[in-house]
């Protein structure tokens, strides 16, 4: 099973012929953010679906009670590059919010149910981030 910097390592390298299909039927993406305090390239498998022509993914970090760094990261650069299979872009980032969220938590929880259990978990709203292409 692929977690973390091995998924992304594999994803990588066979341009997602390893690691694109995941648990339960799911599927991955590799997003590239800038760290907030290094800037430095930090890079993340993540579920992901799709809605309006644009990826869309869920910063649950499990439910925890703090966001995943990967979304904070976003939030203070929101541009950001995007790995789906082979085809690499850039790509802008945005949290959905108001009616937009709503519609597309539901799409991620038919993506992956447990996003259910892990808002449950915690008082936070947990960000649904929409990932627009640039090129």
């Amino acid at each position: 099973m692929l977690f973390g910097d091995d998924h992304v390592k594999r994803y990588e390298e066979t341009d997602g012929e390893v690691g694109y299909e995941w648990l339960k039927g799911s599927k991955i993406l590799v997003l590239t953010t800038t760290g907030r305090k290094s800037g430095e390239p930090r890079k993340s498998a993540l579920i992901f679906g799709e809605h309006g022509g644009h990826y869309v993914v869920v910063a649950s970090k499990g439910g925890a009670p703090e966001h995943p760094d990967w979304y904070k990261n976003l939030v203070a650069q929101p541009e950001v590059r995007v790995q789906v299979k082979a085809d690499r872009f850039p790509a802008r980032a945005r949290t959905a919010t108001g009616e937009e969220r709503s519609a597309l938590w539901a799409t991620m929880a038919h993506e992956w149910p447990d996003y259910d259990d892990y808002q449950r978990k915690t008082e936070r709203e947990i960000p649904v981030v929409v990932l627009e292409r640039l090129s």
